[in-house]
């Protein structure tokens, strides 16, 4: 139970953070993952959202969030809720973003499945209303 508490507490402070800034902590999600670190979204690179590509190490969840922040304008990120087991922790949320070309603003649901390893995110899986996303940045 003190791991599961203790990833809770990394992502409080990383899922607050990240509201706050709209977006500007990067670096400090990038801190608290392993190099190898797997990270998937359900649109999977989708056309109009492509930064959503399956990341398989800190670099490339480098470029993911460069993607994001360049076409999109984050409104809010709450997470409502999250649930732990083992290494394992869910943030369920509801987000809020401007897509920066079309103007069109996205709000869905969303569920961040995290596993941890030595203190660290090892793998990230996304999921939200991707049509939505897909509409909203076309």
């Amino acid at each position: 139970m003190a791991n599961e508490n203790k990833n809770v507490t990394i992502l409080k402070a990383a899922y607050r953070l990240w509201n706050d800034t709209k977006g500007g902590s990067v670096d400090h999600w990038l801190d608290n993952m392993s190099d190898d670190v797997k990270f998937r979204s359900l649109a999977e690179g989708a056309k109009t959202i492509e930064f959503t590509r399956t990341s398989s190490c800190k670099d490339e969840v480098r470029q993911y969030f460069a993607g994001l922040t360049a076409d999109w304008e984050m409104k809010y990120y709450h997470v409502d809720e999250y649930i732990a087991e083992g290494d394992r922790v869910v943030a369920l949320a509801h987000v809020s973003f401007k897509n920066k070309r079309t103007g069109k603003v996205l709000e869905t649901p969303k569920a961040d499945f995290h596993k941890f390893r030595d203190g660290k995110i090892c793998e990230f899986f996304e999921f939200y209303d991707t049509a939505k996303a897909i509409e909203t940045a076309s």
